[in-house]
């Protein structure tokens, strides 16, 4: 029998990761808060729903019949997850994949880990509404700046805008390896962790918006030069040894799509 997985947010992330487990042979539910996009979910293989978490009364619970749940949106609205944490302890979820974000660690300036204390921030909060419960095991997976295909970073900076932090470090990781880290996970049975997910290069973001404006044949940005400089860099050491993984895009400076 087909393990049963559901994709709560099939977006930018969650639908090319559904139609890559598909392809692996997993039986996949998926939410859309999109009536149009229903029918692209269909044609890709994937069971879809109509599932608006500020909503879930009107939403089918049809979606939580299955063993791993992952949840791929962006609300950070705590409510919305105790209803819905509700829902999934009277269901057959038994493990959840929470994709959560690298902004819950402070700018210190200096290496992170997931051992080093985060913000107290709402999406923290909901990060342990899912690992404090009991019914169901919950990994924790901490991407970077997420990138790749149509999604540029460069494309979110207006061109006469100043960069800011010019000497800061980035953290960002290519859609490509969240998708692989995730089936990863699944595959080899990981619960109950939190991953920081990272490429493993870590530029100077003068360096890196300089490198990909001119890629584009784009003059090179302008930056704060009066800017602090703030920033962190993300460690993914503890997921590359757990998972044996090794990143597509590793260095951020040369690579190529």
């Amino acid at each position: 029998m087909k393990q049963e997985i559901s994709i709560l947010g099939c977006g930018w992330l969650g639908m090319p990761l559904a139609s890559s487990l598909v392809k692996k042979d997993f039986k996949i539910n998926g939410s859309t808060t999109s009536i149009n996009k229903l029918r692209t979910l269909k044609k890709e293989g994937v069971n879809p729903y109509l599932i608006d978490l500020s909503n879930l009364e009107k939403s089918s619970s049809e979606i939580l019949n299955a063993e791993i749940l992952i949840i791929s949106v962006t609300t950070k609205n705590i409510d919305n997850f105790k209803e819905l944490i509700q829902q999934i302890e009277k269901s057959t979820i038994k493990k959840v994949l929470f994709v959560s974000s690298t902004s819950v660690y402070n700018n210190a300036n200096k290496t992170v880990t997931e051992e080093t204390p985060t913000k107290d921030c709402p999406l923290k909060t909901i990060e342990q509404l899912f690992t404090e419960n009991t019914h169901f095991k919950t990994t924790v997976l901490r991407f970077g700046g997420l990138f790749g295909y149509n999604r540029k970073p460069v494309n979110f900076i207006p061109p006469n805008r100043e960069i800011k932090n010019p000497e800061g470090f980035i953290n960002f990781i290519h859609r490509d390896d969240c998708v692989e880290i995730i089936e990863q996970i699944i595959l080899k049975n990981v619960w109950g962790e939190v991953f920081n997910a990272c490429s493993d290069s870590h530029p100077k973001r003068r360096d890196f918006y300089t490198n990909e404006n001119h890629k584009l044949g784009r003059k090179t940005p302008l930056f704060d030069e009066n800017s602090i400089n703030e920033y962190k860099i993300v460690s993914s050491e503890k997921l590359k040894i757990l998972l044996n993984y090794r990143f597509k895009y590793s260095n951020l400076l040369d690579y190529k799509e």
